[in-house]
C-alpha cells in the first residue's frame, strides 16, 4: 500500500483552510466557495469520517468590513478586526451546514487554553464529544483576547495542536499554493512540487517560504505544523484549497499537493500535550553528562546536571532544557519552583532536604513529564 493510499483510510480529520483562499484574496468571504468545501466535508463525514475545521479569515473579513486595504499592526486593532469579521465568518460556515443538515459548533482557543493540563484536557473533551455528535467545530485562534505573548502565531499552528489534541489521522492544510516545491515557483520556473517526503527531513527547510499579505503562515509554518502533528503520529497534506472536490479526491488516495509523513508512531498522550507546548516559562541549561543521559536514556533529569536556572516559574509549569550552547533539546514538567531549583542546581538528590528543608520529589523534572524535542 502506497503513503497516498493509506490516506484512503484514515478517518479523523483536521482541516485548516487559509485567509486568501476563504476571503477571495481578501475581497470578502467567499461564499461560493465555502460551499464547496463544505459539500466535501458533508460528504466525507456521511461516509464516516470525522471533520473538524480550523478557518482562518476572521481579520481578513474584519478589513473588508471596515473598508482597510492593509492589514493592522497594532495588537488593539488587529483584535477589532478579528471580533468583527468573526461574526460573518461563523455565520458563512453555519449557513452553508445548514444546507447539508448539520450542526456546527464555535471553539476559539487561545494558548492558555492547550498549555494548561485541565483545559488542554477541557477542550479536548469538548472536541471529541463535538466531532461524536456528528457536529462539525469550526475552530480559530481567540484573536480578540489573545495577549502578544499568548498568541499562537497562526492557524497552521493552531490546527497541528488541535490535530494532537484530538488524535486525528490526518491534517489538511489547504492553501493558495499547490503544495511545497523543491524552490521558489514565482522565481524559478524548474520548480518541482515535492509529492511526499518525511516531516522530519531537514532538507526541507530551505524549500519553505514566507507568507502573503492576508495571512500569518507561510510554507514556512506549514512545514512547522507539520511536525508538530507528526509527534501525534498525524501525516499531513498541503494542498490547493480550489482544485476541483480536493478533499473528496485526497480521500480517495490521488496524489495531490504534498503529504508528509510522521517518521515514527503515536506518543503517549500526556508526552503529546508536552511536546505541542509553544512557550516554556523557564530554561534549564544543562552540562553535557545531563544532555547524554536525557538523550540516550530516557530518564529523569536530577538537579546535579543542571549548570544555571534562568526565567520565573512555579512547581509544575513547562520549562525549557537547553545545553550549554543555548539550543532547546526537551521541554518538562518541573518539580521544584525557579528559586528552589536555583538552590539546588549542582547538587545531589540527597542533598535536597537538608538545602530546602523538604523533599518533594527526588527528580527535577520526572521521566514521565518531560520530552526530548
Amino acid at each position: 500500500m502506497t503513503m497516498r493510499e493509506r490516506v484512503r483510510t484514515t478517518r479523523r480529520w483536521v482541516v485548516k483552510i487559509g485567509s486568501a483562499l476563504i476571503t477571495g484574496d481578501g475581497r470578502g468571504l467567499d461564499r461560493e466557495s465555502l460551499r464547496h468545501w463544505v459539500d466535501q466535508v458533508a460528504d466525507l463525514i456521511e461516509s464516516g469520517n470525522e471533520v473538524v475545521i480550523v478557518s482562518s479569515g476572521a481579520v481578513a473579513e474584519g478589513m473588508k468590513r471596515m473598508g482597510w486595504t492593509r492589514r493592522p499592526s497594532a495588537l488593539h486593532e488587529l483584535q477589532a478586526a478579528a471580533a468583527i469579521g468573526q461574526m460573518g465568518l461563523v455565520q458563512a460556515w453555519e449557513s452553508c451546514f445548514q444546507r447539508r443538515g448539520l450542526h456546527t459548533a464555535q471553539v476559539l482557543l487561545t494558548h492558555d487554553d492547550l498549555s494548561d493540563r485541565r483545559r488542554y484536557l477541557n477542550a479536548r473533551g469538548t472536541l471529541r464529544a463535538l466531532v461524536g455528535f456528528g457536529v462539525v467545530p469550526v475552530v480559530n485562534e481567540n484573536d480578540a483576547v489573545a495577549n502578544e505573548e499568548l498568541r499562537l502565531g497562526d492557524n497552521d499552528t493552531l490546527a497541528a495542536l488541535v490535530a494532537n489534541l484530538i488524535e486525528a489521522d490526518l491534517l489538511v492544510l489547504l492553501t493558495d499554493q499547490q503544495g511545497l516545491y523543491d524552490a521558489d515557483p514565482r522565481s524559478n520556473p524548474a520548480a518541482t512540487l515535492v509529492a511526499h517526503a518525511q516531516a522530519s527531513d531537514d532538507s526541507l527547510d530551505a524549500m519553505a517560504g514566507d507568507g502573503g499579505l492576508l495571512g500569518r503562515g507561510g510554507m514556512q509554518t506549514k512545514l512547522r505544523a507539520a511536525r508538530l502533528a507528526a509527534r501525534s503520529g498525524a501525516a499531513t497534506v498541503i494542498a490547493y484549497g480550489r482544485t476541483d472536490s480536493v478533499l473528496l479526491r485526497l480521500k480517495n488516495g490521488e496524489e495531490l499537493g504534498t503529504l508528509l509523513t510522521p517518521s515514527h508512531g503515536r506518543d503517549a498522550a500526556r508526552k503529546r500535550w508536552l511536546a505541542g507546548q509553544l512557550q516554556a516559562r523557564g530554561r534549564l541549561v544543562l552540562d553535557a553528562g545531563a544532555v547524554r543521559v536525557l538523550r540516550e536514556s530516557g530518564r529523569s533529569l536530577l538537579a546535579v546536571g543542571v549548570r544555571d536556572v534562568l526565567g520565573d516559574f512555579v512547581r509544575g509549569e513547562m520549562v525549557a532544557c537547553v545545553d550549554e550552547t543555548g539550543r532547546e533539546f526537551a521541554r518538562g514538567l518541573v518539580n521544584y519552583s525557579a528559586s528552589e531549583a536555583r538552590q539546588i542546581k549542582g547538587r545531589p538528590s540527597s542533598e535536597i532536604g537538608e538545602i530546602l528543608g523538604y523533599v518533594d520529589e527526588d527528580e527535577l523534572i520526572h521521566r514521565d513529564n518531560l520530552v526530548l524535542i
